[in-house]
């Protein structure tokens, strides 16, 4: 049975910093993109990051360039998103994702996206 599941999110205030995690099992990790959508309710869903596989190329929207970090320890099986300088406007729920994807299509051919897992509420306080 394939799993991701994220673990992380929370209450912060903005200015303040989170580390959210993806573990997975069921797939052979190694062979799969990993990425970070986020979605607030009513609004289209974003694709934030994503690590390619094999090569470690990162990718990033425009609106956490600078501030969000991807990572992915293979070992584990667990891909990792750094949040800092955290804004009211970055309070969403975020998931995790596993794909073919090999360039910056990760970030939004969320159809062609191979697994989710079931999201990790972030919420920033102003």
């Amino acid at each position: 049975e394939v799993q991701l599941v994220e673990s992380g999110g929370g209450l912060v205030q903005a200015g303040g910093s989170l580390t959210l995690s993806c573990k997975t099992s069921g797939f052979t990790f190694d062979d799969y993109t990993i990425g970070w959508y986020r979605q607030v309710p009513g609004k289209e869903r974003e694709g934030i990051s994503c690590m390619i596989r094999n090569d470690g190329s990162t990718y990033y929207a425009d609106s956490v360039k600078g501030r969000f970090t991807i990572s992915r320890d293979n070992a584990k099986n667990t891909g990792y998103l750094q949040l800092h300088s955290l804004r009211p406007e970055d309070t969403a729920v975020y998931y995790c994702t596993a794909s073919s994807h090999w360039g910056s299509s990760c970030l939004w051919d969320y159809f062609d996206i191979t697994y989710w897992g079931n999201g990790t509420l972030v919420t920033v306080s102003s």
